[in-house]
């Protein structure tokens, strides 16, 4: 049947959905945050290490592994009088002293003991023997030192001089001339060491310990590093 004035009717066209977005095969750019710079560590502050030693002392060893571990502190040798030991190790870091030393404010380690000897002239017939002992010296004059390292101790038999006591040095060189004899540890012996006298072990004397000391209320980092060094720790050991 015709229709009068209308136009046919048109059916909907369905909207095509967009086309979604061709994939380019990158990976999406990650967003890069710069962190700003760790700020530098503070330096430490300039030091000095003081280690006190008395005469005989031999801390060659421990000071130059502390020169391979800690270049950045210097350490200063200071020596100190075993006459006034107790009161000069309170003026450094540490020292190496000789017991006895009774201070409870200090701390101590006990390091090594030393031999004592026997010093008289060359010509002496005391060096006949490899070694000597007590009954040795019967009879000989003994020089009572200003210094004496030794520990309180008398060797029965001998002779007092008429003169009062001497250093160590003074002592050795009046042997040397050919008064009397003296009695010290190993190391101040070959310390003060003359082309006039000679030395012999007395095995049956007393012993000189010598000790690494310092003052409790004062361990310090550096302290506790020095004391690493002394007993055999490695720069990873733990303490």
């Amino acid at each position: 049947m015709a229709t009068h004035g209308r136009r046919p009717a048109r059916r909907p066209v369905a909207k095509r959905s967009a086309a979604p977005p061709k994939k380019s095969g990158r990976a999406p750019r990650e967003k890069v945050v710069f962190d700003a710079p760790a700020p530098a560590p503070a330096p430490e502050e300039a030091r000095t290490f003081r280690l006190g030693a008395v005469p005989g002392a031999t801390p060659g060893k421990w000071i130059d592994a502390w020169k391979q571990r800690m270049p950045h502190v210097p350490l200063e040798l200071v020596p100190l009088a075993v006459t006034d030991q107790a009161r000069a190790v309170r003026d450094v870091d540490a020292a190496l002293v000789r017991l006895p030393l009774d201070d409870p404010a200090l701390h101590l380690i006990p390091l090594y003991d030393e031999v004592p000897v026997v010093v008289a002239p060359m010509d002496s017939h005391l060096h006949a023997a490899e070694e000597l002992s007590a009954a040795d010296l019967v009879g000989e004059t003994l020089l009572p030192l200003a210094d004496d390292a030794l520990p309180a101790h008398a060797l029965p038999g001998t002779l007092a001089p008429r003169f009062g006591a001497l250093s160590t040095q003074d002592a050795i060189a009046t042997v040397a001339s050919g008064v009397g004899i003296v009695v010290v540890p190993m190391s101040l012996a070959r310390l003060h060491r003359r082309k006039d006298v000679d030395q012999r072990p007395l095995r049956d004397g007393p012993i000189s310990t010598v000790a690494l000391a310092w003052m409790r209320e004062r361990t310090t980092p550096d302290v506790e590093t020095f004391v690493g060094i002394v007993r055999g720790r490695t720069a990873n050991s733990s303490r």
